[in-house]
């Protein structure tokens, strides 16, 4: 899809005539696995007063102001570890990091090796285990590292993911893989979007370096926060069910054709814990919904490119999507809160 290349190839340049102070931002590579270097996007306070950099920012989507490799503010912060859709990216959700640390959040997301927009790789893709890993590599690197670890209020961390990226945190609060449970549930429903990434994914079948132990929670995380997943019947249901850490599930009320939420995050908030979970639908989303703002043009121009593609800029009818993103960061600051 080249919608994907735009959000990859985003323009970043100095914005000269703004003068503000805010929004960290740095970028790194943790080569602690030299099979699968991450490339990492951080957010974070700051204090400086410089130039702000436009970044995320393309034809067709909008981006924020944020002051590159600016000195991080004094204090401790709590973390937002990010995680984004199947061929997505960090911009993404920059919208809401941007916002976060704006609230006084240290945010850090991934662009995960294989199912990124200029990284797709099906081998690394069959890897279903690497992407909570990745999230949890994020953490121990903030935690590691001098400059990161004064910090980090190492006893508030959430980890948040759109998607795919639903599908990986969930992963992080004690959902396990049960390849039995999805073939059974794709039988029933036999969902092309979900059901057809199977094989993608490594769902089918074992794969040969897969671990033996498929708890890969992490339970430095305190809370998940699931934005419309995906894959969300390939999870057993007692690991559903045993899932201790406060969980906030938002989905997109208007299916686009693949992702009914009833499937989806309807199926984790119906065997998650009843006193741990809280469930809302927005009725006026769609699964893109929670993705960046789209510029006007942004929908013919997509069209163009792919045509279907235009889907990606369109939200409920009277709403917008700018409003849709306010009730989001509304209710995700309140569960944080």
């Amino acid at each position: 899809m080249k919608w994907i290349h735009l959000l990859f190839t985003s323009l970043l340049f100095l914005c000269t005539s703004s003068i503000a102070s805010g929004v960290g931002f740095t970028q790194v590579t943790l080569a602690d696995d030299p099979n699968r270097p991450l490339n990492t996007t951080i957010w974070y306070p700051t204090q400086d007063v410089s130039d702000t950099t436009l970044i995320g920012d393309n034809p067709a989507f909008i981006g924020t102001q944020v002051i590159k490799d600016g000195e991080i503010q004094s204090g401790t912060f709590p973390v937002v570890l990010l995680s984004h859709g199947y061929q997505g990216n960090w911009r993404n959700q920059n919208w809401l990091a941007t916002e976060l640390t704006n609230r006084g959040y240290i945010v850090a997301a991934v662009n995960h090796p294989g199912t990124t927009s200029f990284d797709q790789s099906p081998e690394q893709a069959a890897k279903w285990w690497e992407r909570p890993r990745d999230i949890t590599r994020i953490l121990d690197y903030l935690l590691s590292e001098i400059q990161w670890k004064q910090a980090v209020n190492a006893d508030n961390i959430t980890a948040i993911g759109h998607s795919l990226g639903g599908w990986t945190v969930m992963q992080l609060a004690g959902a396990k893989i049960d390849r039995a449970t999805f073939e059974a549930e794709c039988f029933i429903y036999p969902n092309p979007r979900t059901c057809g990434l199977s094989d993608e994914f490594g769902l089918s079948q074992v794969q040969p370096s897969e671990p033996s132990n498929k708890d890969l929670s992490d339970p430095r995380i305190q809370r998940i926060v699931s934005l419309d997943l995906g894959l969300a019947r390939s999870f057993s249901l007692q690991s559903l069910n045993n899932i201790t850490v406060p969980t906030l599930i938002l989905a997109a009320g208007i299916d686009i054709g693949d992702l009914p939420q009833a499937l989806e995050s309807g199926y984790i908030a119906e065997h998650m814990p009843l006193n741990l979970r809280r469930y809302k639908v927005y009725e006026s989303a769609t699964h893109f919904s929670f993705i960046q703002s789209c510029k006007p043009g942004a929908i013919p121009m997509l069209e163009e490119e792919v045509p279907g593609d235009g889907i990606i800029c369109k939200d409920g009818v009277g709403t917008s999507r700018d409003q849709l993103h306010q009730f989001i960061l509304n209710d995700i600051n309140s569960f944080l809160n």
